[in-house]
């Protein structure tokens, strides 16, 4: 192929802006359609026929998953799709197949290359070797499986509400950095607020929560693992989690914790 139609599907405008404009840095690709939310880029993606789709995950209404399961249900010639997050929680090794891709966001230059080349050997392997030949399926069999998988995972995206003097203050909740319970209130932490919050347990706030990402270390610390800056080895063998807020909190690890722990971080 010698130049990719491209579309970039992102709710927020700067991140389209800096996206299109890395794309057109690396030649022999064509933007050919932006859109804006799920809606918008189903119906660009019948106008425009793109080769190739940049799909956000995170979007409001219709997220990136949504779109495509649509994409795959109405139509036979599926653009390749590559998933754009700013979060890595979404089980990024489910990506690891030959249908799709991910960026994380901020966008890297390299990675970005390698989606490229990626779509570009997906398409070429896929496309029918003569006009009158018939599709092929792999791609879209593949993709299938993919969205399905991730779609029967709950995403969360909720607000958490924060008690900050006599206000309460909405947060995203990838925000929280970590949640402790003190005097029988939960305090909640993020990197520009800190308050209290309603839920009268660490549980009842856990269970709102996603689950891959907030860890109960402690019977009295819930924390995001995508916020921990430092892991300080402790006594027998334990460790002390360094978080990311201002003050550099130390949330202790429970024994049973640990082995989680190191498992996952590969300790």
């Amino acid at each position: 192929m010698s130049s990719l139609r491209v579309m970039v599907v992102d709710d927020e405008q700067l991140a389209r802006d800096e996206l299109c404009y890395q794309l057109e840095q690396l030649g022999e690709v064509e933007v050919v359609a932006q859109a804006g939310n799920g809606l918008e880029a189903l119906a660009a993606v019948d106008r425009h026929d793109p080769d190739l789709v940049f799909l956000d995950i995170q979007m409001p209404g219709l997220s990136g998953f949504e779109v495509a399961r649509r994409l795959i249900e109405r139509a036979d010639d599926t653009p390749a799709l590559v998933f754009v997050t700013a979060f890595d929680q979404h089980a990024i090794e489910a990506f690891e197949v030959n249908a799709v891709d991910y960026l994380l966001k901020p966008v890297e230059a390299i990675r970005l290359e390698q989606a490229l080349a990626r779509a570009r050997r997906r398409l070429t392997s896929e496309r029918p070797a003569s006009p009158g030949a018939t599709p092929g399926t792999p791609l879209n069999d593949q993709l299938e499986r993919i969205v399905k998988m991730m779609s029967n995972r709950q995403v969360r995206r909720e607000q958490v509400a924060i008690k900050v003097g006599e206000r309460f203050m909405l947060v995203q909740a990838e925000e929280i950095i970590y949640a402790s319970l003190a005097d029988e209130s939960i305090n909640i932490v993020t990197g520009q607020v800190a308050g209290t919050s309603s839920y009268r347990t660490l549980d009842d706030l856990q269970a709102r929560l996603d689950p891959d990402v907030f860890w109960r270390v402690h019977r009295s610390h819930l924390v995001n693992i995508n916020k921990i800056k430092e892991i300080v080895p402790w006594f027998s063998r334990n460790y002390i989690l360094r978080m990311k807020d201002a003050k550099a909190t130390e949330i202790p690890v429970s024994r049973s914790q640990t082995k989680r722990l190191r498992e996952y971080l590969k300790l």
